[in-house]
């Protein structure tokens, strides 16, 4: 994980500590790191005076629950799972873009329900969608995590589906994806050249590319050692550049112990994707990191997420195998990665598990 922050207020060229290439290590699975409608289902629970909470108007947290009192037992995580950076410089987004990407994405989130209630969407196939927590079908103890999400890349593609309240979050929004893919684009080609491969490797091997952008609004909890705004988990695609408000909540796992990543103003933290670890063939790690809440303030993160286009074959790159540094991972289509990711709940076991060499032929019999 690294921190990006904007020095200057020009583009320069961005400083990039490179980790020393050696074999891969295997890590072990475990602890990963980063009021619409009617209900899914009432829910309700006892606060400390006997009275009722209830979320009965709406999917969104947001949206109509009274977090005055406690929350409900659909949030609560039992005892044992609770909650108990390199900096970059130089990155060259405007402060002034980032001030006003933050400033319309908490608009989105504090504006009548009624101008967002028609993107409210469980399907992770749609280009634009507002949800809750992360995949509540899937899920059996929910996140304290609302979200909009939606496609950035071609722009021309979807922007037309983008959100048209506030007035101006298209216009804003707009210029702040094409200005983070920029700056990603300068990464993945840092990263190339780091690994010993051509510097358009990265470029190359993730086709067509995709860039998705997602709002977290993580609204204030009662309760905030009863539940995560996201539990441990790394992120499906190959690069995250992380835009956060100046409210600390991320955490990254390290060496076995979770460490707070405190918001450095106009700057980005970025981690490393699954897709990465695969390419690299484990010597970038995909950066294991969760969302707590707080019970003073509601909080936002702003994550741009840089993929591989669907069709993307992705594996292991051949110069970085050898007889002493086999392919730990299997071929797969960006798809067919995506796909399994939303399929499941982040407190099952994680993704790229579904598709190491040695785990392959025994996750297909499932």
């Amino acid at each position: 994980m690294l921190t990006l922050s904007n020095v200057h207020p020009t583009p320069l060229d961005v400083e990039i500590a490179i980790p020393e290439l050696s074999p891969a290590v295997e890590q072990p699975a475990g602890e990963a790191i980063t009021t619409l409608l009617t209900a899914v289902k009432p829910i309700s629970s006892k606060g400390p005076d006997n009275s009722h909470v209830i979320r009965s108007n709406g999917r969104l947290i947001s949206d109509g629950i009274n977090c005055g009192e406690i929350i409900p037992d659909c949030y609560i995580r039992p005892p044992s799972e609770r909650p108990k950076l390199k900096e970059i410089v130089n990155h060259g987004v405007h402060e002034t873009l980032i001030r006003r990407m933050v400033e319309v994405a908490r608009e989105f989130f504090t504006m009548p329900a009624e101008y967002r209630e028609h993107l409210y969407s469980e399907d992770p196939s749609r280009v634009v969608r507002l949800s809750t927590s992360f995949n509540i079908q899937r899920e059996n103890v929910f996140n304290w995590r609302d979200f909009l999400r939606h496609h950035c890349y071609p722009l021309e593609d979807y922007i037309d589906y983008w959100p048209t309240k506030p007035s101006d979050y298209r216009e804003v929004a707009s210029k702040y994806c094409t200005e983070v893919r920029a700056l990603t684009l300068r990464l993945l080609e840092a990263i190339s050249e780091s690994l010993g491969l051509e510097p358009d490797f990265l470029n190359k091997v993730l086709g067509k590319h995709g860039q998705h952008m997602a709002i977290n609004y993580y609204p204030r909890c009662p309760n905030p050692e009863l539940t995560y705004g996201l539990p441990s988990h790394t992120d499906p695609n190959a690069l995250t550049v992380l835009l956060q408000e100046q409210i600390s909540g991320l955490q990254v796992l390290n060496n076995g112990h979770w460490i707070a990543v405190q918001p450095i103003p106009n700057s980005f933290v970025v981690n490393i994707g699954d897709q990465l670890q695969v390419l690299s063939n484990g010597v970038y790690k995909s950066a294991i990191h969760r969302a707590l809440v707080n019970s003073s303030v509601s909080r936002i993160s702003i994550p741009t997420f840089y993929c591989p286009s669907p069709d993307a074959v992705i594996e292991p790159a051949s110069p970085l195998i050898d007889p002493d540094n086999p392919a730990r991972y299997r071929k797969f289509t960006y798809e067919e990665y995506y796909n399994k990711f939303w399929s499941k709940s982040l407190d099952d076991k994680t993704c790229l598990d579904y598709f190491t060499v040695h785990d392959c032929q025994q996750v297909s019999k499932r």
